[in-house]
């Protein structure tokens, strides 16, 4: 669509604190240091620190000491820690480093966005989700290469500045992800449909084997197999994910439920399930035929340029390094 330049982000790369090294947030400090970032992070568990300290990296247990380091040196804050914990991390956030630029990797955003203004940090924040992660967790099921590829979205709310937007957008960037500007309202909407009903299907499905016996949890294979793996993940993860975007949720939850009614009628009434698997077949190639375009030509700041980033989000573009 647009010949292919990089758009304005190439920013100063500030140090990078992460507070939270469990898989993202692990990851996202390997792969910070690997891109040649300064960086060091922070976990309340003491075994989560000695592991990266065992691996070579700058972590530590004390929060206080870790924000007042990273006001010194003005670097970026990533709040890595699951959503029931994000309100405290802000608040030591707002007290000890509240000059800080700040992004998250919550899988949420209207929500910590609330959070942020509730402690006043709202002109210093910029929310980003890296859409990407495995049924592992913790520090050691982290991996550099973790978001090579990945999508990784950055907040486009009204009013975020956009030189900690481009600093948020480097990172992404940095860490090997292309980036697709949403609002938190529309990115929440979505990630309810992809990823969090996904989570709540697959915990369905690994109820329906079990309620089977072993008979069915004997002959399940690859279609259950790649059905049920998120079921897999931490059951505090997907709860905190999941009961997070509540409403956006229960809109995927109510919409997909009466699909599955029409389905059931349609088998009971008329021994057919067409109606489901030709359109959802149909709605399975365009994923697969989906390609992103390279947003070009919006430079943060410029006049419209929050528009104009969220409409190139809504209609496939991605900044590429």
């Amino acid at each position: 669509m647009c010949q292919p330049v990089r758009v304005a982000v190439s920013v100063s790369a500030p140090p990078v604190c992460v507070l939270g090294l469990g898989l993202i947030g692990g990851s996202l400090l390997r792969a910070a240091v690997a891109a040649g970032r300064d960086g060091w992070g922070w976990n309340r568990s003491a075994g989560a620190v000695d592991a990266a300290r065992d691996d070579g990296f700058d972590a530590d247990t004390d929060l206080v000491a870790v924000l007042r380091r990273a006001a010194d040196a003005r670097a970026l804050l990533v709040v890595a820690v699951p959503m029931p914990a994000v309100d405290a991390t802000l608040a030591a956030i707002a007290e000890h480093a509240p000059d800080c630029p700040i992004t998250d990797v919550v899988s949420v955003k209207a929500e910590v966005a609330a959070a942020v203004a509730r402690h006043g940090l709202q002109d210093r924040f910029v929310g980003g989700h890296p859409m990407t992660g495995t049924s592992q967790s913790g520090w050691e099921a982290g991996d550099a290469a973790l978001f090579e590829d990945a999508v990784w979205v950055v907040g486009a709310d009204d009013g975020v500045d956009p030189t900690i937007w481009s600093q948020v957008a480097q990172l992404a960037l940095d860490c090997g992800s292309v980036v697709v500007p949403a609002e938190s309202a529309e990115h929440d909407a979505a990630v309810a449909r992809v990823s969090h009903l996904p989570h709540v299907l697959a915990e369905a499905l690994a109820l329906s084997a079990a309620a089977g016996g072993d008979l069915a949890l004997g002959l399940a294979a690859g279609s259950f197999r790649d059905g049920t793996r998120v079921a897999g993940s931490a059951p505090a993860l997907v709860r905190a994910m999941c009961e997070g975007n509540r409403d956006a949720l229960l809109t995927a939850l109510d919409e997909t439920l009466d699909v599955l009614t029409r389905a059931r009628a349609e088998l009971a009434e008329k021994q057919t399930v067409a109606g489901l698997v030709e359109p959802g077949y149909e709605a399975r190639l365009r994923y697969e035929n989906h390609e992103r375009w390279t947003i070009t030509g919006i430079e943060p700041g410029s006049e419209n340029w929050l528009e104009r980033m969220r409409d190139a989000g809504r209609r496939g573009g991605v900044l590429r390094p």
